[in-house]
């Protein structure tokens, strides 16, 4: 049980001491990420961005995954999609709406910002759980197409088999926490909010901001 997201991203930042001085790329998935990944990236030296991805949800449980989709329009399908109603035609209509979604928060987030160049660089993407994995699947996916030197999945709890998953697509898996009963990521953090727009900008400007002023 984590007190709360900073909590758990000073273990995790811990946990990746290793590449202190190898200025990583830290890449957060809004919103609850985003806490996490800015003391990974100060503590580590690094810089802060964001990799947006959204889960697209089982009809009428919004909060169980079918799988995700990243800016680009590439969609991971987990295999028990069909088996929960999401056919072809449920798909295709999430993917637009979230595509939306994503389109919303990349001009609230990042306006008139390049992102951040992960060719060649050790990237290290962070979320604050995996359930089923399949947002992280379409993050990797997502930063894996700009040729990283080292791609590294950093969470602080996630389901057995969602580490399995998302083994196959990074170079290393870095997960704290792999409970056996797993209902929900919000389940081992005593304080679990919910971020808001307005926080995730603001963790974003403190970022730029220190970065600008130097160690």
């Amino acid at each position: 049980m984590f007190e709360d997201r900073i909590d758990a991203a000073e273990q995790l930042a811990r946990a990746l001491a290793g590449y202190q001085g190898q200025h990583p790329l830290v890449l957060a998935i809004p919103r609850g990420a985003v806490p996490i990944a800015a003391v990974i990236a100060r503590q580590l030296e690094g810089e802060l961005d964001l990799v947006l991805v959204r889960k697209l949800h089982a009809p009428g449980a919004p909060e169980f995954a079918v799988g995700a989709v990243d800016e680009s329009g590439w969609v991971y399908l987990a295999p028990h999609a069909s088996a929960v109603g999401a056919g072809p035609g449920y798909v295709a209509e999430q993917k637009e709406l979230e595509l939306q979604e994503l389109a919303r928060r990349r001009e609230r987030y990042t306006p008139g910002r390049p992102r951040a160049d992960a060719t060649g660089r050790t990237v290290i993407v962070v979320d604050d759980g995996l359930a089923t994995g399949a947002t992280m699947m379409a993050a990797l996916h997502a930063v894996r197409q700009s040729r990283p030197a080292r791609l590294v999945c950093a969470v602080p709890v996630a389901s057995p088999e969602s580490v399995k998953l998302v083994s196959a697509h990074a170079d290393e898996v870095v997960c704290l926490e792999m409970p056996r009963r797993f209902a929900a990521v919000g389940q081992f953090y005593r304080a679990f909010p919910q971020l808001e727009d307005e926080e995730v900008i603001a963790l974003l400007r403190e970022a730029r901001q220190a970065r600008a002023a130097g160690p």
